[in-house]
């Protein structure tokens, strides 16, 4: 809180309104927004102004509208898994290379069956690996072959085993006769030489992985991973193994944010955490900013005595660009720039707001940072109704659920405060509801995923 010039106690700006264990502040019915004051040049006036807060989708705007690109660097393929590919993907040659044997069986000229050729003599055998044979002259001569093999020069069909008889060194068709190409995955088929196959933006699965092998690249040019910190803060916290007090707890948010940023991709992640002592604050927090390429603060963004993070920011040279979102979890969240630029994101010391807002702003941003293309969210029916009526954004924790017609809804899930950690066990994400409103069962939602 901050004293006007009348001495009237008036909300500053980025204060948390309505949302449990996040602050308190102007009644729900206000809009939402925060009041600054600007004095004027000669500190005899002073000026009262309300600007609203930025709703999610324009704070995500100013976060993307900020942040770098990543240096890239080369890549063995053997760690790829997990990266961003920066440079794409072609096949260096038509896939498959060659007309490729899909079944077992004997490879032979569809003229011979078309005239009636039944009985073939088996002239040789031509495994996976081997070179391709030459088809002999004879209309009724075939090759054994195996799947994956080249197929023999001159034959445009394969019987399989299963449709023959052996005897000895002949073969008889003795059930269904195949076509033209049975058989057979013709060269090219999938992709000619020179094709796009992964272009860049792509996050390296197994998938991208087999096809930057099939076509010879051991090493791979990829976005560099970040250096994450994640900071918490705060008096009352104690580490896991450590013994606690019945005024303290067990520090939670910081393992849960790197469990999390770990799953996205992130892995080079350290933990700090910073006690309610300004001294200690500026001088860790002057390292970890200097150190790291993204620094990720938990609690200490309110307006409390001991909140000194807003101000030590500042006071360090950092830009803030916003304090506070229109949404409820995370409302008093804090984003800004190093001098260096280094993205700072101050999070909400709640659990389930820190939560919620690193998955809707901080791993989007890192996505930007490392080239990813961003998919579509997808869309789910919701499974009951929902009344909201702050005039805030409900980030609102949904489950999946079969419905009666096989189709997947999100149910509703909220968690019992911003505290409640443990209520976010066994739900699979939230959906973002623009308040006031009333949303039926069925309403298409956007969903956002845990990671």
């Amino acid at each position: 809180m901050r004293r006007s010039c009348s001495g009237r106690r008036r909300v500053s700006s980025g204060r948390e309104v309505g949302e449990a264990g996040e602050g308190t502040g102007r009644n729900q019915s206000q809009p939402a927004g925060f009041c600054q004051f600007l004095r004027a040049p000669d500190a005899r006036s002073c000026l009262l102004e309300t600007v609203p807060l930025p709703t999610p989708e324009e704070a995500e705007r100013i976060i993307l509208a900020h942040v770098t690109p990543l240096p890239s660097e080369d890549c063995a393929l053997g760690a790829a898994g997990g990266r961003v590919l920066r440079a794409e993907l072609r096949a260096d040659r038509d896939m498959p290379p060659f007309d490729r044997v899909t079944m077992d069986g004997f490879a032979l000229r569809s003229r011979a069956l078309a005239a009636g050729v039944r009985r073939f003599r088996v002239e040789g055998v031509q495994a996976a690996g081997m070179r391709a044979h030459p088809m002999p002259a004879a209309e009724d001569a075939c090759i054994e072959v195996m799947t994956g093999a080249v197929l023999p020069g001159e034959a445009d069909c394969v019987v399989p085993v299963e449709e023959t008889l052996r005897e000895g060194a002949w073969m008889v068709v003795s059930g269904a006769v195949p076509s033209v190409g049975n058989a057979i995955h013709r060269r090219g088929s999938d992709h000619k030489a020179g094709t796009v196959i992964v272009p860049t933006g792509t996050r390296m699965s197994g998938r991208e992985v087999a096809v930057a092998a099939a076509c010879g690249y051991a090493t791979l040019n990829v976005a560099q991973l970040p250096r994450v910190a994640v900071v918490s803060t705060g008096d009352e916290l104690v580490e896991v193994e450590s013994a606690v007090a019945p005024h303290q707890i067990r520090r939670s948010n910081d393992h849960a944010l790197r469990a999390a940023l770990v799953s996205a991709g992130c892995v080079r992640v350290e933990r700090f955490h910073l006690r309610d002592v300004r001294h200690e604050i500026e001088h860790m927090l002057w390292h970890i900013i200097a150190e790291f390429d993204v620094v990720v603060i938990t609690g200490g963004v309110s307006k409390g005595k001991f909140d000194f993070l807003p101000a030590e920011l500042e006071r360090q040279g950092v830009r803030k660009l916003f304090h506070g979102v229109a949404q409820r979890p995370g409302k008093p969240m804090w984003f800004g720039l190093s001098s260096r630029g280094t993205p700072i994101f101050a999070l909400p010391g709640n659990p389930v707001s820190a939560y919620t807002c690193l998955h809707r702003f901080v791993l989007p941003a890192l996505a930007a940072m490392s080239g990813l293309v961003r998919r579509p969210l997808r869309r789910y029916r919701l499974g009951r109704e929902v009344t909201f009526k702050p005039a805030l954004t409900w980030l609102l924790p949904v489950r999946w659920e079969n419905a009666a017609d096989g189709t997947v809804v999100v149910m509703p899930d909220p968690s019992n405060t911003s505290g409640d950690f443990a209520g976010l066990v066994g739900t699979d994400g939230f959906v973002a509801l623009a308040g006031p409103g009333q949303w039926p069962a069925g309403t298409a939602v956007e969903f956002w995923p845990w990671v």
